[in-house]
């Protein structure tokens, strides 16, 4: 399908002008993970007001839509889990006829509201669940001060409509402003215009100019300080951490430039990262103007900062260009990894980046086999089948890796120079829009014919984007580092010697490719040898210990046993849970210790954790 050409009109909505009727507009793309009908009726602007209680974990809010609908729409439907609705008005003051469908698993309900011709406002009164999916609470023990509770959101992927009525679908964006009260001891944050101060009273304003998917939209509240890195970026954290923060993100302005220098100007006006608290699930989460991160990207040498590349490459790859449906995944992820990599090598160097990329390979190759061994073969595809089904199940490196491979091995066929100009060309004619695979092949094939005279194959898009595993001619990354990686591999292996100097030198990268290729028996001895050498089961990096720790479950290296429980329960990011957790399941005994470790561990999780635990460990 054709990208929806509507920023226009959503900005003229955002200042109160007259809506366009529906039949001015193209027809919106269906969502199977939404009951939203948007090319019958949809959003437009959000005004969000809501107050914050952390004593009943719940937020009462009015979401006050603006609409564009066709002539002879009756209703507009919104998505909904879980919310308690009070009452639904039309343009502020005429009381509107609704209905709630009963409950789908996953989807939760449609919110079906009788609108009339000339309807220009919805007002849903309503109050979120205490256990709303996409909101964290967090008491003041599972803070880093102890001292005040914290609140954040992940809406991504369908887990917006948990906390806000709304057109859950990323095709569907939306300009938004709030007002937003919380405790007079804590600041509030969201995806918009931020305050960088404590306001006493509580109350806090926000705008977002730039028109958003529901998936982006955010919101944190605790005792958060701020610290500024450049004139448009800067760090938030709690303030025990805030100036380590601000150190390990100390070239994010660099970032900033060398991404506009590759891609066009950033359009978000603000860059800024609030460290979060352990319990968030992901590594980090894009939302406009303010990235969400985990703590475990603090590693004190800056060496895992390609997170934040990653991140911020989204201002681009996802926030301005977004996949239409979850099951055009890939072209956010593919995108952004590629893009993320990119920024790595301007910054410090090619061989830095491609030991990112030869790290991606290797893992992607884990997934594909893992995927394969369980029956899920089809999910290798760019392209996914999820209709019916959890969208958070296509969040594999399949997306992010295998879309990298892509759009890395279009670059080396026909030229780097090329395709930079094509990336660029692609963000700036489809800014703001929604893009699905379809549309993005023939937006491929006929930029690659008209500009340069070259013709993409179908059997290659084929092979690539709608065929399981790897095509035969996937690029591979070649890193001097590692290779000098494998020869101490091969060094140790041959004389069972462990030379630290040879490895004073070492990244976390090249730690892990030398983890990632450790014998495929090693006996309790050589762990201890390892250990006393590495001092893994101490490390504070929170990539390394995960990678030794599913070895020390492997090879029943006990001494690590109480480092394993601790991080399993004070760790909720899904990437580094996911490998301990399979790999203790894989013996009855380790799947005892794993339920046990489980239980404690399961308060200090994310939903997006535990919906992904709960299965595997029930």
């Amino acid at each position: 399908m054709k990208s929806i050409p509507y920023f226009f009109t959503l900005f003229l909505l955002a200042v109160g002008c007259e809506p366009k009727t529906m039949k001015e507009q193209p027809n919106m793309i269906q969502d199977s993970h939404s009951f939203s009908k948007p090319s019958e009726a949809r959003v437009t602007h959000l005004h969000w007001v809501a107050t914050i209680d952390f004593s009943s974990k719940t937020i009462t809010a009015t979401a006050t839509w603006q609409i564009a609908a066709a002539g002879d729409a009756k209703e507009i439907i919104f998505d909904t889990k879980d919310l308690s609705i009070e009452k639904v008005l039309l343009d502020n003051d005429q009381v509107a006829t609704y209905k709630l469908t009963d409950a789908v698993p996953t989807f939760g309900q449609a919110l079906a509201v009788g609108i009339e011709r000339d309807t220009k406002t919805v007002s849903i009164f309503y109050k979120t669940s205490p256990d709303a999916e996409a909101l964290q609470w967090l008491s003041p023990q599972q803070t880093a001060g102890k001292k005040n509770p914290f609140l954040f959101t992940q809406s991504q992927a369908i887990l917006a409509r948990s906390w806000v009525p709304c057109q859950d679908s990323p095709s569907v964006r939306f300009t938004y402003d709030s007002e937003v009260t919380v405790p007079s001891n804590l600041l509030a944050l969201m995806s918009a215009s931020n305050p960088k101060t404590i306001n006493h009273t509580g109350v806090y304003q926000f705008r977002m100019t730039q028109p958003i998917p529901s998936y982006l939209l955010a919101l944190a509240v605790g005792e958060i300080n701020y610290q500024d890195i450049s004139s448009r970026s800067g760090v938030y954290a709690e303030p025990s951490i805030v100036d380590t923060a601000a150190w390990e993100f100390a070239d994010l302005e660099k970032m900033i430039s060398g991404a506009e220098e590759l891609y066009g100007k950033y359009r978000w006006d603000q860059y800024d990262v609030i460290v979060l608290p352990p319990s968030f699930p992901f590594g980090g989460m894009e939302n406009p103007r303010i990235t969400f991160a985990t703590p475990t990207i603090l590693a004190g040498d800056r060496s895992l900062t390609s997170l934040i590349a990653h991140e911020l490459a989204h201002s681009w790859s996802g926030n301005l260009v977004t996949n239409a449906t979850w099951e055009d995944f890939w072209l956010n992820e593919g995108f952004t990894v590629y893009f993320e990599h990119r920024i790595m090598e301007k910054l410090y160097g090619k061989d830095y980046s491609e030991m990112l990329a030869l790290l991606a390979r290797q893992s992607l190759d884990e997934t594909i086999e893992d995927l394969k061994t369980h029956d899920n073969y089809a999910d290798t595809k760019l392209k996914l089948n999820l209709k019916g089904r959890n969208p958070d199940e296509g969040v594999t490196d399949i997306a992010y890796n295998k879309g990298y491979f892509f759009l890395r091995s279009i670059e080396e066929k026909h030229g780097r120079e090329k395709f930079d100009r094509f990336i660029k060309d692609y963000f700036n004619e489809n800014a703001f829009k929604a893009m699905d695979t379809e549309g993005f092949t023939a937006y491929l094939k006929n930029y690659y014919q008209t500009k340069y005279s070259i013709s993409i194959e179908d059997n290659f898009l084929k092979a690539w984007i709608y065929t399981e595993g790897l095509p035969a001619d996937c690029p591979q990354p070649v890193s001097t580092r590692f290779e000098k990686v494998n020869a101490f591999l091969q060094q140790w292996k041959a004389s069972g010697k462990l030379d630290p100097q040879q490895t004073s030198t070492w990244s976390t990268h090249e730690w892990l490719h030398f983890l990632k290729n450790l014998p495929d028996s090693l006996a309790r001895s050589q762990m201890e040898i390892l250990d006393n050498f590495g001092h893994f089961t101490s490390s504070g990096n929170a990539e390394i210990l995960t990678v030794w720790l599913t070895n020390a479950i492997r090879y029943d290296y006990t001494p690590a046993d109480a480092t394993l429980e601790h991080f399993l329960i004070h760790t909720g990011r899904r990437k580094f849970l996911n490998p301990l957790y399979q790999e203790l399941i894989k013996t009855p005994e380790g799947k005892k210790r794993a339920k046990g470790i489980y239980r404690k561990a399961r308060p200090n999780y994310h939903f997006v954790a535990t919906n992904t635990f709960d299965k595997l460990l029930n």
